[in-house]
């Protein structure tokens, strides 16, 4: 590992975050055996053919720009009386059974560098915990980085029978220059028969290297659907990922990002049929224009036990640029014959014919390729469920293509 940030963070660094938040011995021990494995931790898996890694994170001068103990933020979390929407904070003061049960057994900790490294650093988060029954419309979480670096996290607990929307920002301040990175985890614990709707907008801006990893786990005839929108920074690497380990559990990952400048995404949809009836729907859509560049790789993982199993993957890349780039790596690992799965990918450019067929009726060329670019993006915005996440991203797709 070439970069290795930790021997500028100490325990006494971890020691005072946690001690910052008042935090109980578990999760202050947590954070340092985190700490101690990263001499043993990779940098996370990126897609790699001879010769050539698509995604470079070790050359990230992470060392310049991680400081942890200067962390600053404006955050509103938002929900109704109903739910729990608290600070990480305060939800191990009064949540702290729910917290201690869940904390990493979605997530491991140390699954790769920079998943311990947001484990043993982070000092912002929240709890969304949804008691049964429960039926929770607009959670809302609003962060704004204003510091260097920030470290993340977030735990989402629903129990049997009750069901939740999240509407997650995230954006920069204006006050701090040069090169930022942004850290965020988020587990998803679905209790039975639950449904858990998480959206994300990253809206970060151009200096900022971001790394994200959600994950949710299903109990029986749980859902949890995704909705993944990315739209910032230098460098996004973004992992959205499932486990449906419940019988008759479902899950749809719905993306979207739209790369211009020499913006570089390096996006992953998952999921893991683990039990049997379950169903996956993960669809993604990106535009590049300039030299901009996207990577990204589907996976879905059908286990011994999956009887029954549906799963499906579709993935479009359109380009605007000669100079932009785009790959693709969609996979399909089946155990169970009792299976119907399908994957694809495409990585294309404007059709001329329809580019023709609107400028000959009178569409200036920029209002042909702009409106056939909206188009593109319209079977993704349909499948968005949240009405406030998919006008976000209509409004953000047009600004961008007419900036």
């Amino acid at each position: 590992m070439s970069t290795q940030v930790h021997r500028t963070i100490s325990e006494e660094t971890v020691r005072q975050i946690s001690d910052e938040l008042d935090e109980p011995e578990w999760l202050l021990e947590a954070r340092l055996d985190a700490l101690d494995a990263l001499d043993d931790l990779d940098m996370p898996e990126v897609i790699r053919t001879p010769g050539r890694d698509w995604t470079n994170l070790d050359a990230l001068d992470y060392e310049d720009f991680v400081d942890p103990l200067n962390a600053a933020e404006e955050k509103d979390q938002v929900g109704p009386d109903e739910v729990e929407v608290l600070p990480i904070a305060d939800a191990l003061d009064e949540y702290e059974d729910v917290v201690r049960e869940q904390f990493g057994t979605v997530l491991d900790p140390q699954e790769n560098y920079l998943t311990a490294l947001s484990t043993a650093l982070f000092s912002t988060g929240t709890l969304v915990y949804v008691p049964e029954g429960v039926d929770a419309e607009d959670v809302t979480i609003r962060t704004t980085m204003n510091s260097q670096s920030l470290f993340n996290y977030t735990l989402v607990v629903t129990e049997q029978s009750s069901s939740v929307t999240i509407l997650e920002r995230q954006s920069s301040g204006e006050d701090v220059e040069g090169e930022r990175y942004y850290s965020g985890l988020v587990e998803v614990a679905a209790g039975e028969n639950s449904h858990v709707q998480y959206g994300s907008l990253q809206e970060l801006d151009e200096d900022t290297y971001n790394y994200t990893l959600k994950r949710g786990s299903t109990a029986d005839y749980a859902t949890v659907n995704w909705v993944e929108g990315n739209l910032g920074s230098r460098l996004t690497k973004s992992s959205v990922e499932t486990d449906l380990d419940g019988e008759g559990s479902e899950t749809k990952t719905v993306g979207a990002f739209f790369g211009h400048d020499d913006q570089h995404f390096d996006i992953a949809a998952r999921v893991w049929h683990q039990a049997a009836h379950t169903t996956a729907d993960l669809v993604t859509r990106g535009v590049l224009s300039d030299t901009a560049r996207s990577v990204y790789e589907g996976v879905q993982d059908v286990g011994t036990e999956a009887w029954d199993t549906n799963s499906y993957q579709r993935e479009n890349t359109l380009m605007l640029s000669d100079d932009s780039e785009a790959d693709a790596s969609p996979k399909l690992i089946i155990n169970n014959h009792d299976t119907e799965a399908s994957h694809s990918a495409t990585v294309g450019q404007i059709d001329r014919e329809d580019l023709f067929y609107m400028t000959s009726r009178g569409v200036d060329d920029e209002s042909a390729k702009n409106m056939l670019v909206e188009g593109f993006f319209v079977p993704v915005l349909e499948e968005v469920e949240v009405e406030e996440l998919r006008e976000d991203l209509e409004t953000k797709i047009s600004e961008r293509l007419r900036a």
